[in-house]
């Protein structure tokens, strides 16, 4: 940085088309209110709404990314606080909203910070160079300053990351390519508001249509998994659904289809067990759900039973009707149940 702009001052290549710095005004914020205008702040809202999600994002991203490299961890809450004190302080001195921003932390990183110290010795050094050491920067190449940032933020450049999710997951690499795709071409607020808004349906849609398996008992164990996937043994009068994942609004229709398909396609059914060791709650239409199953059931001569349901579930069941009406029983163990039926003479 030194050498460039010993030379665009010895050459004078300002004069010849380079771009520089220029004038830097030499002194130090004033300590002033903010404007208390109500019609500024409504206008402004929605735009600082973004950009204090956006910083907080940025933030963490770059903060996580820089301790992964020194084996360390961060406390999201506490840099939000920390995010949120320095933006009071910044509000009553005529600052830039604060962030943590990539290209900043990663040239702190990269010339050896090691505690939030080093945060106190850059405002020293950003004070004193704006006190004494401005003339001196506004002949700095902008090419150069550039140059510096680049270097600095290529450190983070991870292309073994898309290819890792690739291989994992289709969904999860086009929120990611449609993250980088949007904030390529329109910037960082459309692409973070892209890839989130991508996430959230990618999230709904999984939701709407959980993973449920039919499942048996593994033969001398006490463990069962699901049919297609290893050598169990299964009872023809019992069919037993596990489905992993909550039964919400999402997904209770989907779930009441999919177990009255499978009780159509076994005439000689005459008993069906839902597992719930991975159902984490049950909210007001997955309720509904499991009613209009034990109704459907009952009127096909089908009882129907439960199985390990956790505590907070099973807490929720016990204040609705649903277990009073239920055809079957809730049994503590899977396979407490399966010995029981396939003891029964039906």
């Amino acid at each position: 940085m030194a050498a460039s702009i010993l030379t665009v001052t010895v050459l004078d290549l300002e004069a010849k088309g380079v771009k520089t710095v220029g004038i830097i005004p030499q002194s130090l914020p004033p300590l002033t209110l903010p404007v208390f205008d109500a019609g500024l702040w409504s206008q402004m809202f929605v735009p600082a709404l973004l950009i204090s999600l956006i910083g907080f994002v940025e933030s963490v991203s770059v903060a996580q990314t820089l301790a992964a490299k020194r084996r360390q961890r961060i406390a999201p809450n506490q840099e939000l606080i920390g995010l949120g004190t320095a933006n009071l302080a910044a509000a009553f001195s005529g600052g830039y909203p604060v962030t943590g921003g990539f290209a900043r932390s990663v040239v702190n990183f990269d010339a050896g910070a090691e505690t939030p110290a080093a945060g106190a010795f850059t405002a020293i050094g950003i004070a004193v160079a704006s006190l004494f050491l401005t003339p001196l920067l506004a002949s700095l190449p902008i090419a150069t300053l550039a140059a510096t940032i680049i270097v600095a933020v290529l450190s983070l450049v991870d292309f073994k990351t898309p290819r890792t999710i690739w291989r994992y997951s289709k969904t999860d690499f086009a929120a990611l390519a449609t993250t980088v795709i949007f904030t390529l071409i329109l910037g960082v607020e459309p692409g973070v508001i892209a890839g989130v808004t991508l996430s959230l349906a990618l999230l709904v849609w999984r939701s709407s249509r959980p993973h449920a398996a039919i499942v048996g008992r593994v033969e001398g164990t006490e463990h069962f998994r699901n049919v297609n996937r290893h050598d169990v043994i299964t009872l023809p009068n019992l069919l037993t659904i596990r489905v992993d994942e909550a039964l919400t609004y999402l997904n209770a229709r989907w779930l009441e289809e999919f177990v009255l398909e499978q009780v159509a396609q076994r005439p000689e059914l005459h008993y069906l067990i839902l597992m719930c060791s991975a159902v984490n709650a049950i909210d007001a239409s997955g309720l509904e759900s499991l009613q209009a199953i034990n109704h459907r059931l009952s009127d096909s001569g089908i009882i129907f039973h439960l199985t390990e349901v956790k505590g907070p579930v099973m807490d929720g069941l016990k204040r609705s009707e649903f277990l009073g009406d239920l055809t079957g029983e809730v049994w503590l163990s899977q396979n407490e149940a399966f010995n029981a039926i396939a003891k029964s003479k039906s």
